[in-house]
């Protein structure tokens, strides 16, 4: 797993709501036994329009999806499914998004 890898959630629990979560933790501390995620949902499921700068909007095979940076939590490494793609590429967006919930800017 690494850094913006995007992954299938097997959580039975909140598989429906949430299929996908997107990992942003810093691979320099892969030996944790949890990983830093921010929940990617459906746009469809979404009420309202997203919150620029927080709410980041992803084409995942040919749908949109939202990751719901300000839902970001940690959990078992366990419940990270098969990567399905890299979200590498919105790595500015992301790390933005974070900054701007931690700091303000």
């Amino acid at each position: 797993m690494a850094q913006f890898d995007l992954h299938g959630n097997t959580n039975p629990g909140t598989l429906g709501r949430t299929p996908f979560l997107l990992d942003v933790q810093s691979d320099a501390t892969s030996v944790l036994p949890t990983r830093l995620v921010c929940p990617v949902r459906r746009g469809s499921l979404m009420s309202g329009e997203p919150i620029d700068r927080v709410h980041l909007t992803v084409t995942i095979n040919m749908e949109t999806f939202v990751v719901f940076v300000t839902e970001l939590t940690a959990v078992p490494t366990a419940v990270l499914g098969p990567v399905v793609t890299s979200l590498k590429s919105h790595r500015q967006e992301i790390v933005s998004a974070i900054d701007l919930l931690i700091t303000g800017f």
